[in-house]
């Protein structure tokens, strides 16, 4: 290194000139006593001269090792003479006020606001404070303040707060002063202490003083002040301070006179700085009432409403919205009680379980409205967070709600066989393992059903089952028969009818007689060219559930049924329609488009000898039959017979009497496909406009109840022209439907029964609704924080006229989809012990096909319990010789309903003992499904799953030769029944229940459990064990399984002092799958043990089983972005589909354990090299998922969910619903095999 050598400044080079400069400071810092006051002076003013010349002279005086911030902060320190140090600050300055960022936190980190505050309270000191100095000071910590996490307190301990406050309140027209000052004290509020103090102090009143009405002259002033208001105002004493002195309507009228004035929009951030102090104030009880009574709602709806044309005016748009939407007054929900409108008596209540706890609260308790200000605080800051910020916020909220959910104890962590039974209770259970010990000698092909000693309750029926069907009420009988439907008799008055009545053999001469006696039908006939509007009649569709069916014992042999459609109430083309319908379904297959048809399809029988002119003289009637597409060709399993006689055997709490049509008739996969909705612009803050404007607006408000379940007598309120609605069937779920305006009804769900919460899951029928009107529908007590119907879900509806047109379709609907905070409270008893909680609304619009159709909607594809058992019975009637299928009653439910087991695999040739050794050592793969009521796509999944296994398929016939399956397809049937979404009638959550179930409360657990024990106990632990689930929040198929090493690299737990062995055999079925299944996500799945999952069936199977490969599989409800099905949303053939991909998985699986079928479960080695040293990412390491899973739509505002102030509850609530984690948090496959390695 050159020696520095001593020239003339002239031929120096700029960095040494400041590096000699530096060096000379230095020197004199080194000797206070010696300190060349002049010399200083001369110094620092060439310093100041290069950095404001020269860019390159700052980098140089803050880089890496460089000293020169901490001379320059020595020579403020040392120095008393007031130019060097104004030379000194001016320098700091430039330094800071370039890039910021990083030379702002090499000053901190030098302790320059520390000596800044010293600086400060001396100069404070002189009479007067030189105005240059202060400004520089001010300057200065305003820059540096922000980025200082002890900023806060050294000031207040320093004293410095009243100093900079006392200099505004001396200086209020020195702008150039106070400007740095109101800079400072917004930093200094920033921490809630000082903004107290401040607002004791008089700061709050001082603000205020300086705010003004229009004016072009210091808006800069202006919009510094109210930003330093607004930051104070975050304090509830200082928000109720401002209230008692009566700001609210004073700042409404300054806001008024900026927005009439600012035409241009040039002052948006004063007007926007107003809006906030608004919005803070307005953050208490008290600032709410004040706005409300200055009418701030008007005012600023008002206001709104003229900067809507403008997008540059959208922040205030939606901080005005924010404002009215908290200041909307809180109502309690409409309902006597938030307690289900059905009740069921448990046969044994546990005194600290939840029934006990709900039942046991006094009258009214759960109605008291809370508006108390808890949260508030938490509640507002959320809402002003910028993206970033509310990222950062959610991240480290649910990290540390992660690190405290994981499991940390190894000793938990490891899986420890306890089977907590004893050998002679677990022998019970060799009744549902026949297969185990039987030798296939004159093996019966046929059905075989093993009863078991458990006691079931014999079937009971009465009453009458209604199907409701397209309903066009004539208007000369609405007072006599309005709203009025025809049942379906029982089973001895049907057969009593078709033996004294007529024959098969005069069946087509008494047809009118027959429609007459049984049905009332009138139909609208179609013209070929144009709506016959003047020709709607009367259409009533009611179907006897025995006198008629499809191709039943009525008919003979010599006629079908067929629907033929009506072109000018003639009947030329029937020839032609029937024919298609006869040929499979051909003419439903080719129907199966998106488009609407507006055409009645009835159903006739007709001769197979007529032709075309004969053929005409059946459809000339008035009278017709219930109208059923023929599916059976394109729906095997579904028998709308069968399913009647179903129903009849099912038990529900209310006692339900009527068929919802789409169960009766069916559903058929469209072909069309489904894209996730792209959400429009807007949407969402214009459906809360339209909220606020009942309060402000409210002339054409009805405000009609139209529904109510809490009138068991007369739920339906049958008046005027307004939709009619009806949830009193099986799965079923609408307690109440409200018609708000004309065309828009609000909607409450039902809890769960003997609970006051868990609203999610819906399913109703409309009618009576007007074609190509736009109908609004605002579910309003929905609970959770967010939802996919922000992100591109929609409902599901199922037309009845659209069925009967030959398209029984489920199909997504709905626009201008959203869901958002709404102003309904949530007792603190519904929220979970939280106060000032509310309600969530899901809106969507629909416009319907069909003047006075039936439509049905739902949260997802039904699949009824009755469904289930009609499925089952379909399914063993396809049994052929080689499968062997088995059904047990495993017990019955609290409601008296049977819970299926089902057994498959093949059948092994009986002639050779190898092959029956070969079958009792088949590995057992455990399947369950439906826990939650509400996750209906498990049920399209496990019916998918069922079809393969039964199937002839030769992959099927492999997998029940390699395996022998034991499924229980629905753990839940009376929360399904019952229209429940996550508990049962015991008002748990079953998926909660796993590690000490009630056989009394629990019994589906109970006895699920002891099978699993039962298994473990004779040393045949099963190699798979999956519980298949749905999951509302996040997108696309994936599994949760249970990890020792996944789990502890996710702790501060130091992974290399546990002693433990964990072979990745667990990651084999998810990988595999990922390679097979469109629609699975190896990326979202995760392998985290979490403390509020440890009753869950996967983790005590995991635990207390011992079986290694224990998963959850979990299906969106929403769509796919990502493979084959990315853009799209899900529908039941996809779901179907991943359940036959599941088994094909088993078969691969099979493949690579081949080596060790043998050998006992807790010894499976390692997956091959391939599966872990694959491209396949490791995944996302926990079930966490953020409130805002998905991309932010364009409008950045808090009308959805953006606040996480429900996360924590949901954690307790909802399996697998967080993850915060991104794929970079978990090691590579690398990484994971050195981990190995090490241990």
């Amino acid at each position: 290194m050159n020696k520095t050598k001593m020239v003339s400044e002239k031929g120096v080079s700029s960095n040494s000139r400041i590096l000699i400069l530096l060096s000379q400071l230095e020197k004199a810092n080194a000797d206070p006593v010696m300190f060349d006051t002049e010399n200083a002076k001369h110094i620092t003013s060439k310093i100041l001269h290069l950095i404001q010349t020269q860019e390159k002279t700052k980098k140089e005086m803050t880089a890496k090792g460089s000293s020169g911030i901490e001379i320059i902060l020595s020579t403020l320190e040392s120095s008393r003479d007031p130019q060097t140090i104004l030379n000194v600050l001016y320098i700091l300055n430039e330094l800071i006020s370039a890039t910021g960022g990083r030379r702002v936190g090499v000053l901190i980190s030098k302790g320059g606001t520390q000596i800044i505050l010293q600086l400060l309270l001396s100069a404070s000191k002189e009479s007067p404070p030189s105005e240059e100095l202060m400004v520089q000071l001010h300057s200065i910590l305003a820059k540096a303040g922000p980025k200082d996490k002890k900023f806060a307190i050294k000031a207040r301990i320093s004293g410095a707060l009243n100093i900079t406050l006392n200099l505004v309140k001396q200086n209020l027209q020195n702008s150039k002063l106070i400007l740095p000052c109101l800079q400072v004290l917004r930093v200094y509020s920033g921490n809630s202490v000082n903004a107290v103090s401040l607002g004791k102090n008089g700061a709050v009143e001082l603000m205020f003083k300086i705010i003004g009405p229009f004016s072009k002259r210091n808006t800069s002033l202006m919009k510094v002040t109210l930003d330093t208001f607004a930051a104070l105002l975050k304090s509830k004493s200082n928000a109720r301070r401002a209230v008692d002195r009566g700001y609210i309507p004073m700042l409404l009228a300054i806001y008024q006179d900026w927005h009439r004035h600012d035409i241009r929009h040039r002052h948006m951030l004063i007007r926007k700085g107003i809006l906030g102090c608004i919005k803070n104030i307005t953050n208490v009880k008290l600032g709410r009432k004040a706005f409300l009574d200055a009418d701030g709602m008007r005012l600023l709806y008002s206001t709104s409403q003229e900067c809507l044309p403008v997008r540059t005016l959208d922040p205030i748009v939606n901080i005005s919205s924010l404002i009215m939407r908290k200041c909307f007054p809180k109502n309690r929900l409409p309902v006597p009680t938030i307690k289900s409108v059905f009740n069921y008596h448990l046969p044994v209540i546990l005194a600290n379980g939840p029934v006990a706890q709900l039942y046991s609260l006094p009258p009214e308790v759960d109605d008291v409205v809370d508006e108390s200000d808890d949260n508030d605080d938490i509640e507002a800051e959320n809402e002003t967070e910028t993206e970033d910020d509310e990222k950062d916020h959610s991240l480290k909220f649910l990290s540390l709600l992660q690190n405290e959910d994981i499991e940390t104890d190894i000793n938990k962590l490891r899986p420890k066989q306890d089977l907590c039974r004893p050998p002679e209770e677990l022998k019970y259970y060799e009744r549902f393992f026949v297969e185990l010990t039987e030798d296939f000698q004159g093996y019966n092909s046929g059905t075989e059903e093993v009863a078991s000693n458990i006691p079931v309750s014999e079937p009971k029926f009465s009453g009458a089952i209604v199907v409701p069907t397209a309903d066009q009420e004539p208007a000369a009988c609405l007072n006599s028969v309005k709203g009025e439907k025809k049942t379906l008799r029982t089973d001895e008055e049907s057969k009593q009818t078709l033996n004294s009545s007529f024959s098969t053999a005069d069946l087509e001469n008494q047809t009118s007689s027959l429609d007459m006696n049984n049905f009332q039908v009138c139909s609208e006939i179609p013209n070929s060219t144009k709506h016959l509007s003047s020709q709607c009649l009367n259409h009533e569709l009611v179907r006897d559930m025995d006198r008629l069916s499809l191709g039943g014992e009525c008919a003979s042999k010599n006629l079908r049924y067929c629907p033929s459609k009506y072109v000018n109430g003639q009947n030329s083309k029937i020839s032609h329609e029937c024919s298609d319908c006869c040929n499979g379904c051909q003419s439903i297959s080719e129907s199966i488009v998106p488009s609407v048809v507006d055409t009645t399809t009835e159903t006739t029988y007709v001769d197979e000898a007529e032709n075309d002119d004969d053929s005409s003289s059946h459809s000339s009637s008035d009278q017709g039959f219930l109208e059923v597409p023929d599916t059976a060709a394109l729906l095997p399993l579904h028998d709308p017979d069968l399913y009647i006689e179903t129903v009849k055997n099912t038990k529900s709490v209310p006692e339900y009497t009527e068929v919802a049509y789409p169960d009766y008739c069916g559903h058929i996969a469209p072909s069309f496909k489904e894209p996730i909705l792209e959400r429009l612009y807007g949407v969402q803050r214009a459906k809360i406009f339209q909220d606020i404007e009942r309060l402000i607006q409210s002339n054409d408000i009805i405000d009609k109840v139209v529904y109510d379940l809490d009138l068991p007598s007369c739920p339906v309120i049958d008046e005027g022209d307004s939709l009619k609605f009806n949830s009193q069937f099986e799965s079923g779920n609408l307690r109440k439907a409200i018609q708000i305006r004309k065309f828009e009804y609000d909607l409450i769900l039902n809890p769960d029964i003997n609970s006051n919460h868990y609203h999610q899951w819906f399913y109703f029928e409309v009618s009576r609704m007007r074609s190509g009107i736009s109908y609004r529908f605002n579910i309003i007590n929905c609970e959770k924080s967010n939802s996919q119907f922000n992100y591109g879900m929609q409902v599901l509806m199922y037309s009845v006229q659209e069925a009967q047109n030959g398209r029984p379709h489920w199909v997504r609907t709905g626009t201008d989809i959203c869901y958002y905070k709404n102003h309904f409270s949530r007792s603190s008893i519904a929220a979970g012990g939280q106060k000032g909680k509310s309600y969530y609304t899901m809106s969507f619009t629909v416009t319907f096909g069909h003047k006075d159709d039936v439509c049905y909607f739902a949260y997802h594809y039904p699949y009824t319990y009755s469904t289930l058992k009609m499925h089952l019975q379909k399914l063993e009637s396809l049994r052929t010789p080689e499968i062997y299928c088995r059904q047990d009653v495993l017990c019955d439910t609290l409601g008296g309903n049977s819970c299926p087991v089902l057994t498959i695999t093949a059948v092994p040739d009986p002639k050779h003992y190898e092959n029956i050794f070969q079958f009792r050592n088949r590995p057992y793969i455990f399947l369950s499904a439906r826990v939650h009521p509400g996750e209906t796509n498990s049920s399209w999944v496990m019916k998918g799953t069922l079809e393969f296994l039964m199937s002839n398929n030769s992959v099927a016939q492999s997998l029940r030769e390699a395996y022998i399956f034991k499924i229980v397809p629905m753990l839940n049937p009376d929360g399904v029944i019952n229209g429940n979404h996550r508990c049962s009638l015991s008002g748990e959550d079953l998926n909660r229940q796993w590690q000490n179930p009630n056989p009394d409360l629990h019994p589906t657990i109970y006895h699920t459990k002891s099978l699993l024990q039962y298994l473990a106990a004779i040393r045949r632990t099963p190699l798979v064990f999956c519980d298949y689930h749905g999951h509302s929040r996040k997108k696309n198929v994936f599994m949760y399984g249970c990890s020792i090493k996944e789990t502890v690299w996710q702790t501060n737990v130091n992974a290399t002092s546990c002693d433990f062995q964990e072979d990745l055999g667990y990651r084999a079925l998810p990988k595999i799958l990922s390679q097979i299944a469109p629609a699975f996500c190896m990326s979202s799945c995760s392998f985290v043990v979490e403390k509020s999952k440890e009753s869950t069936a996967r983790v005590v199977v995991w635990r207390e089983i011992g079986v290694q490969k224990s998963y959850t599989m979990e299906s969106t409800l929403c769509g796919c972005d990502q493979g084959k099905y990315k853009g799209l949303q899900i529908g039941t053939k996809e779901l179907e589909e991943m359940g036959a991909k599941f088994c094909v998985g088993l078969l691969r699986l099979k493949k690579i354990t081949a080596p060790l079928d043998y050998r006992p479960n807790s010894h499976f080695l390692d997956i091959d090299t391939e599966l872990i040293e694959s491209s396949c990412k490791i995944t996302s390491p926990t079930t966490y998922v953020l409130d805002e899973d998905e991309p932010r739509f364009m409008e950045d505002v808090d009308y959805s969910a953006e606040s996480n102030d429900e996360a924590d509850a949901e954690l307790n609530e909802n399996p697998g619903d967080y993850d915060t984690c991104t794929q970079e948090d978990l090691p590579s496959d690398s990484e994971t095999i050195e981990r190995r390695n090490l241990h």
